[in-house]
């Protein structure tokens, strides 16, 4: 059991890389085109914050059956991720249109940082 939930923290931690990285572009078009954060890059970007939790528990779970990261910082960029997301669009949302594309596409490159460097911890 603990073997499938490794495989799909695993597995989730490259597919919102990826995710993440895809929203920071299209985000970044968007505010390059002076456009307003459309309403599917936004249900887009929760979708990224819903995935994130579902990671985070992945990760709990195999923490507490006796699997530890090669390094603590694995952990920290988890946790970031998990708060800095909903942080970011809760404190984005009632701003400029323009502002909101930059502080959303800014969060999905950042986090994506975070995921590569999660990756690089172990």
């Amino acid at each position: 059991m603990i073997d499938a939930i490794v495989f799909l923290h695993s597995v989730l931690a490259r597919a919102l890389l990826l995710y993440a990285v895809l929203l920071g572009i299209w985000g970044t078009y968007l505010y390059f085109r002076r456009s307003a954060v459309t309403g599917g890059f936004r249900s887009s970007f929760l979708i990224l914050g819903g995935v994130i939790a579902v990671q985070g528990i992945a990760g709990l779970v195999v923490l507490a059956a006796g699997h530890r990261p090669a390094e603590i910082l694995h952990i920290v960029y988890g946790v970031f991720a998990v708060l800095f997301i909903p942080g970011v669009y809760l404190y984005a949302h009632g701003g400029t249109p323009r502002r909101e594309a930059i502080f959303l596409a800014g969060a999905a490159w950042i986090v994506s940082v975070a995921f590569f460097r999660g990756f690089a911890t172990g």
